[in-house]
């Protein structure tokens, strides 16, 4: 042992030279592991953003078209509902058919201006035509005013010139519904008999008689009701059903017997 602690003084720098080689090995290793490890994590990193994003791009592109299919679906349900069909005195006779619904997206709407548009992706390759209603899920939405080969324009019910024969849901009575040129959300409710009370969240509906619109889609609700003070014709503030703001999908509605039944109101009027 004494002989030892001998030669490791005698040789004590070449000692320490060894000692330290050892240390400085030991710290690259442990350097190199650690780079290797960031450099690894960092790769991962960045590959796991790059799927991220893809992954967000392809469902995107996949909910796209989700949401095409379930239009398509809707206005297939659509076209099964009651109020699509002809009502027959008797059961010989075949339910036809009145009302197709096709569905659209909205690619430009406005409703900051008095005379407000709707711009849809469908047009005459589509079958659609002027005079054509569009309804959102929750309401009434427009009609169909200019048509090309792959887009149609629609007046909005935002416009100072639309005008919808309407029914107050819970007597039936009819009147006309216009556009306050105020507020997106709201519209007024006019040639409303002064006997007839209405009350808020009464529901107004679409009366059936324009062709355009079937009886009973909702037009809106009521906020407030300003019953005249001369016994004349009241009016009321209406909340759309259609949420204009947030448009984006829709439906035109095709009159199947759009034209038989304006052809015997000719004939009655001559």
């Amino acid at each position: 042992m004494r002989n030892l602690i001998i030669f490791l003084w005698k040789h004590q720098f070449f000692v320490i030279f060894i000692i330290l080689e050892v240390l400085a090995f030991s710290m690259l290793i442990n350097t190199y592991s650690y780079q290797r490890t960031l450099s690894f994590n960092a790769a991962n990193d960045v590959t796991g953003d790059i799927l991220d994003a893809n992954n967000n791009i392809s469902s995107y592109f996949f909910l796209k078209a989700e949401n095409n299919k379930l239009l398509e679906e809707n206005a297939r349900l659509r076209d099964k509902l009651k109020s699509s069909y002809l009502n027959p005195d008797t059961a010989k006779v075949r339910r036809d058919s009145v009302y197709i619904y096709i569905p659209a997206t909205v690619i430009r709407n406005t409703v900051n201006r008095y005379n407000n548009f709707m711009v849809l992706n469908v047009g005459k390759n589509k079958g659609i035509k002027k005079e054509m209603g569009v309804i959102s899920d929750q309401g009434i939405a427009g009609i169909v005013v200019g048509v090309s080969d792959n887009y149609s324009i629609a007046m909005s019910l935002l416009n100072e010139n639309a005008k919808i024969s309407a029914r107050i849901k819970k007597n039936n009575q009819l009147v006309n519904v216009i556009w306050n040129s105020d507020n997106y959300d709201l519209g007024k409710v006019v040639d409303i008999p002064a006997h007839f009370n209405l009350n808020e969240g009464d529901t107004i509906v679409t009366s059936g008689n324009s062709f355009i619109f079937p009886a009973g889609l909702v037009v809106g609700t009521i906020m407030a009701y300003h019953k005249s003070e001369n016994e004349g014709l009241s009016t009321a503030s209406l909340k759309y059903g259609t949420p204009f703001g947030q448009l984006h999908y829709v439906y035109i509605l095709k009159n199947l017997m759009k034209k038989e039944q304006l052809q015997l109101i000719k004939e009655a009027a001559q």
